[in-house]
């Protein structure tokens, strides 16, 4: 899942929020000993839906569509389309509205500036002025999500032409997504509980 998926993944929770945002940029063990112990569990919680969503069979029929093409770069497409059905489709998920949701994930990351890994500093202000959240909702936002993603690839990715697919097969990853996030949801809320009574 992408940035949107994961912020509401952490319920109403603000270090859950900031921990499971910046869990792609904390790499090992030893670099939790830098954050307190609820950022601490935002970022396993990040890496448990990670595992969730690797292993899930309905997220592999997502990502072979994709691989003839995009081959591993297919798991990072369908992290963002499945973040574009979650805006898209935001009002059935969340009682405030995506703008002003988005505008409080902003704030709150802000909040917790000094200690966000260095890359999450310099992305965070690009992320805020182009408002990426709100912008999932469009196809035109992924498009411009998948091209910035495939101008920092090493290698050629091919990204930047995934909008196309998502049109092209619009209905059958919606369908993917519709099936899969509730499970999602389930064993979000069922790892929050567990780092509750962990910290207990």
């Amino acid at each position: 899942m992408n940035f949107l998926a994961h912020l509401y993944l952490s319920g109403d929770d603000p270090k859950l929020m900031v921990g499971n945002f910046i869990g792609d940029f904390v790499k090992g063990k030893n670099a939790l000993e830098a954050f307190e112990p609820r950022i601490v569990h935002g970022i396993e919680l990040h890496r448990s839906i990670d595992e969730f969503t690797d292993k899930h069979p309905v997220v592999s029929k997502s990502k072979a569509r994709l691989r003839e093409k995009y081959r591993h770069y297919s798991g990072v497409i369908v992290d963002v389309f499945y973040d574009h059905y979650l805006a898209n489709n935001w009002k059935e998920y969340h009682n405030r509205p995506l703008l002003e949701y988005s505008t409080n994930a902003y704030k709150t990351m802000e909040d917790h500036h000094t200690i966000l890994p260095d890359a999450v500093k310099h992305m965070l202000p690009y992320m805020k002025r182009g408002n990426w959240l709100v912008g999932y909702s469009f196809i035109e936002g992924i498009h411009r999500a998948l091209s910035g993603m495939a101008s920092r690839t090493t290698f050629v990715s091919k990204m930047e032409e995934a909008s196309g697919d998502l049109v092209r097969y619009y209905n059958e990853f919606e369908q993917e997504f519709r099936e899969f996030f509730p499970e999602l949801i389930d064993h979000c809320e069922a790892k929050i509980k567990s780092l509750d009574q962990a910290r207990a």
